[in-house]
């Protein structure tokens, strides 16, 4: 197979609070949009929202995201904190924290039911620093 693109695509009830956050709060930039997909786009990815009850969705899977977990990488996880916790007053699912195997992160529920897990890297602690290739 010669894949030329590969990208999530979130299924969701509301697409347009859902398209929202993830420009707003994430900085992605809209490169399609109609009332029942959108199609996102930053300078490291590509994502997609979709009405979950949109007739090209087969019968039996249009159920609400579950077991979904979105990593987003920055530079800064407590100022991240702070503005989607703090001022955004986004549900936090994990709290934020230092992992001995190599990130400091929280997790957030974002609209639609996906969890976005914020991630700084940091140093791992020797016992998983040999994990790494």
């Amino acid at each position: 197979m010669d894949i030329t693109s590969f990208y999530p695509v979130l299924m969701v009830d509301d697409v347009a609070e859902a398209a929202a956050f993830y420009r707003q709060e994430l900085g992605f930039e809209t490169t399609f949009e109609a009332d029942w997909y959108v199609s996102l786009r930053f300078d490291g990815g590509e994502l997609a929202i979709l009405d979950r009850h949109h007739e090209t969705i087969p019968a039996g899977f249009r159920e609400p995201v579950r077991g979904l977990l979105l990593n987003v990488e920055v530079a800064d996880a407590a100022a991240e904190h702070a503005r989607l916790v703090g001022a955004r007053d986004l549900p936090e699912r994990l709290t934020l924290r230092d992992e001995a195997f190599g990130q400091r992160h929280f997790i957030v529920e974002a609209p639609g039911g996906v969890l976005i897990d914020v991630i700084e890297p940091i140093e791992p602690s020797a016992e998983f620093a040999a994990a790494f290739a």
